[in-house]
């Protein structure tokens, strides 16, 4: 039996994890569930699956949840802020967490998980791509097992040999190719995206996700930052690293060998398939995901992307090159610019000019602690609000 703590339970990974859970009784018990906000969500899912521990973003909010629970006669324990996070993440009767918050805010907790040597299943590639070496050193010290649950780094997972020492070379691989989706505007003309809505911009035509990765997904930030955290995942450099445009969102990723062999894993665009490989890995479990039906398949058809489409890749690229602070500083502009175009203060071609302004202001540095990384996630965040007055 698993003892599961959800980071982030109310989201579209969270939501997904709990179905694979419901699935299996017999192996799975959340231990503890965790939302910013949504508390009416959080309060149904406490009287379903009856944690310990719930945690919420703030007092006001952990208020309220309380006052539901104590009307439904749950008995969960409810928690509040970044401390109860990292206190949930880390505790003892919690053996799997599934890092599923959003962007920056995830950090913390999910390097909390990975220090207490849980098994940590990625759903929050910020973390990694902030935190880098930081991140992984403390995997390796603790002992914690790091299992990714984006589609394309657990398709990737999937494709390599079951000795992988994070050494590409040595396993005779030449490539990573991640696969991408192209988003809502892969052939829409790039003279009209600077007229792009935000209700446009978070219609993905395959996924259903949140707003914030929605946006990335258009820009292709989201792809941007996956190669950064497949470099820390997979030992790869940026040239090991190549993005293929698949629309149909059927291959999830490949692996490329030097004898010419391309492996690749193929599903249903479903995060449940992810989600149930890394719960019971190494074992595999039902995840509720329809089989997939190749005949179906009318093509598989794939592309090089245009940077001048997509320039937020090239700056993703650039950032893993800079190493240091630079994929930090990039994360945190991005996360102010997506913001404020879903709260039309800028338009959707603003966002990468303004992630670029704060990338060629502000040094990149050697990140030697989390205080040194939170200080430059903070000075990026400054001037990205400066910029937007």
């Amino acid at each position: 039996m698993q003892n599961i703590t959800i980071l982030g339970a109310t989201g579209s990974i969270g939501v997904s994890t709990l179905d694979v859970i419901a699935r299996h009784p017999d192996r799975y018990r959340v231990h503890a569930l965790t939302a910013h906000s949504k508390v009416d969500e959080l309060a149904g899912q406490c009287a379903r699956f009856l944690p310990e521990v719930a945690v919420v973003g703030s007092a006001q909010a952990a208020s309220a949840l309380s006052a539901l629970l104590k009307k439904a006669g749950v008995a969960t324990e409810v928690l509040w802020g970044e401390e109860a996070l990292c206190q949930v993440a880390s505790a003892s009767g919690c053996d799997t967490v599934m890092a599923a918050i959003v962007g920056a805010a995830g950090l913390a907790p999910s390097l909390a998980a990975a220090r207490a040597g849980k098994k940590v299943l990625l759903a929050n590639k910020e973390a990694l791509v902030m935190s880098g070496q930081l991140f992984m050193t403390a995997v390796a010290e603790s002992g914690a097992t790091l299992l990714p649950i984006d589609s394309e780094h657990n398709a990737i997972f999937q494709c390599l040999p079951g000795d992988f020492s994070r050494q590409p070379e040595r396993h005779g691989i030449s490539r990573i190719l991640l696969t991408a989706s192209g988003g809502p505007f892969l052939n829409r003309a790039v003279e009209t995206l600077d007229t792009v809505t935000p209700e446009e911009a978070v219609a993905h035509p395959n996924w259903v996700m949140g707003r914030k990765i929605s946006v990335d997904s258009a820009t292709m930030m989201n792809k941007g930052l996956e190669v950064i955290e497949a470099a820390w995942l997979f030992g790869a450099s940026a040239g090991q690293i190549e993005v293929l445009i698949h629309p149909q969102s059927v291959i999830h990723s490949m692996v490329s060998y030097i004898d010419g062999s391309v492996l690749a894993q193929l599903g249903n665009p479903d995060m449940r398939t992810p989600i149930a490989h890394a719960l019971a890995y190494p074992e595999r479990i039902a995840s509720g995901v329809a089989p997939l039906d190749l005949t179906a398949m009318a093509q598989l058809r794939f592309e090089r992307p245009d940077l001048r489409r997509f320039p937020c890749l090239k700056l993703a690229y650039d950032a893993l090159q800079a190493g240091g602070s630079a994929p930090a500083l990039l994360n945190a502009a991005n996360e102010i610019a997506v913001e404020a175009f879903l709260n039309r203060q800028i338009g959707f071609r603003m966002i990468d000019q303004l992630i670029d302004r704060v990338m060629n202001t502000i040094p990149h540095e050697p990140v030697a602690d989390i205080g040194a990384l939170l200080e430059q996630d903070e000075r990026a965040r400054a001037l990205a609000r400066e910029c937007l007055q």
